[in-house]
C-alpha cells in the first residue's frame, strides 16, 4: 500500500463506567450511532467477537476491519484497504485509550482524535439519561 507509516496513541477521560464503554465499542448498533457520519456495515448485529468483519466508509474512503482480539477491557481491529495496520482500544472506569498504527495516505491522528471525541460526546449523552 502507498502512504506513510503513522502511529498515534491518545487517552481521554470519559463520563462512563467500563461496562458502558465496552457496550458502546462492541455493539454494532451503538457503533453505527456514535461513528456517524461514517457508514458502518456489519454482516451480523451481534456483539463483536474474534473474527467479526465489517467495513466503515466516509465518502469514497473505505476501511475494512476484522476483530483480532476482544475481552472486557480491550478491542483490537486489523485494518485493510484505506489503512493497512491496526486500531487497538483499551478502557476502564472513566477513561478510553486508542492506539492506531498503519500505512495510509490519510492523516490517522486527525481521524483518531475525531473518533475519540465522538465517542466521548455519545457517552456524555448516555450519562445524562
Amino acid at each position: 500500500m502507498l502512504g506513510n507509516f503513522q502511529r498515534s496513541e491518545l487517552r481521554i477521560e470519559v463520563p462512563a463506567t467500563s461496562s458502558t464503554i465496552r457496550d458502546r465499542l462492541l455493539s454494532p448498533s451503538a457503533l453505527k450511532k456514535w461513528l456517524f457520519p461514517q457508514q458502518v456495515n456489519f454482516v451480523s448485529e451481534d456483539f463483536l467477537t474474534v473474527g467479526t468483519k465489517f467495513d466503515t466508509s466516509f465518502g469514497i474512503l473505505k476501511v475494512s476491519s476484522q476483530v483480532d482480539r476482544v475481552n472486557t477491557q480491550c478491542l483490537r481491529l486489523l485494518l485493510s484497504n484505506g489503512v493497512d495496520g491496526y486500531h487497538e482500544w483499551h478502557w476502564g472506569d472513566g477513561w478510553v485509550q486508542s492506539r492506531l498504527e498503519g500505512v495510509s495516505l490519510l492523516p490517522l491522528n486527525l481521524y483518531q482524535t475525531a473518533t475519540l471525541l465522538r465517542l466521548r460526546a455519545a457517552l456524555k449523552v448516555d450519562s445524562r439519561e
